[in-house]
């Protein structure tokens, strides 16, 4: 642990372990700066990031600003004077900035880059069919997930794990990286190093989710579709029309190889307890939906009050 002054910024719940973190170790936050607040749901609520939310619960001093380069702002940060900036899941930093603080700024990724930069890391690496991924430490500069790397902490991706279960091993074990990081920036011995020295190709994007990105397409593999169920549940999820223009969030599944002759997309049940899709090279078989405006279920429940017109 060390008394050197930091700046936390961030937005979402992965941004609040690290900050808790800190902040039960003893390391001096002196202020923290997250989005404005803004209106959600149909009643426009003013909503607050997990973060504020968790800073107001400890009453640290808040920044808001709506613009990173206003005078207002950057004038504040000057007058904190911290030594450091940690930055975890916020917005991409103007120099004026991540160059203010003297010992830098640093930033969190679910990654262990320069493989998967971009803002939906855990996502893809689950959607491509990794059996590892971690967390990288590293200095802001110009680019977007490009600055020195300061430490890596590497985690398995088990069979089971989808995008809630990764997240949070990530979160924890991200949160004691960025402690561990302070340490080593405070005392001075930093041994950061350069991305490409690492690895220039083979690398995979990690873009925004979408929801076009979303939809199944099941003239994919068996293994890729299950892959992108399972980097995609619980949230946003995967989806797919089940008739006509009715769909379904997907959030669970399972995935069998085999040859057939039906038609990729091509719906296998027998209207009571099971439901399997026909892929390019064999079936993926549905376990827990969600039809549009219900609540999620499982398979059996959800062919209680719901039939398919097949013979298979």
């Amino acid at each position: 642990m060390t008394d050197t002054p930091i700046i936390f910024m961030g937005t979402p719940e992965f941004a609040v372990t690290s900050l808790k973190t800190l902040l039960d170790k003893g390391y001096d936050i002196k202020a923290v700066v997250t989005t404005p607040d803004k209106p959600a749901g149909r009643g426009k609520t003013i909503q607050f990031s997990d973060v504020k939310k968790f800073a107001l619960e400890h009453n640290l001093p808040i920044l808001q600003p709506e613009k990173l380069k206003s005078v207002e702002f950057l004038a504040q940060l000057k007058e904190i004077n911290a030594d450091l900036f940690v930055v975890v899941a916020f917005r991409m930093l103007p120099k004026e900035v991540w160059a203010m603080p003297r010992l830098g700024t640093i930033n969190l990724h679910a990654a262990l880059l320069p493989d998967y930069r971009g803002a939906a890391p855990i996502n893809h690496a689950i959607i491509n069919g990794e059996t590892e991924t971690g967390i990288t430490t590293f200095y802001i500069d110009e680019d977007i997930d490009t600055g020195k790397i300061i430490m890596q902490e590497r985690c398995a991706i088990e069979p089971e794990d989808n995008i809630g279960t990764l997240y949070d091993k990530l979160m924890f074990i991200g949160a004691e990286a960025v402690c561990k990081t302070v340490d080593i920036i405070a005392s001075g011995n930093v041994n950061a190093i350069e991305q490409d020295s690492i690895r220039t190709e083979g690398l995979h994007p990690a873009p925004k989710i979408t929801k076009e990105f979303c939809q199944i397409n099941w003239n994919s593999k068996a293994v890729d579709i299950h892959n992108l169920i399972r980097g995609l549940s619980p949230y946003p999820a995967a989806w797919c029309y089940l008739k006509d223009d009715i769909t379904a969030k997907i959030f669970t599944s399972s995935y069998s190889s085999e040859k057939h002759d039906l038609n990729p997309g091509t719906f296998v049940t027998d209207n009571k307890s099971f439901l399997k899709v026909a892929a390019a090279d064999g079936f993926v078989t549905i376990h827990e939906l969600q039809m549009q405006g219900k609540k999620r279920m499982a398979i059996k429940d959800f062919l209680n009050g719901f039939k398919f017109n097949t013979e298979n």
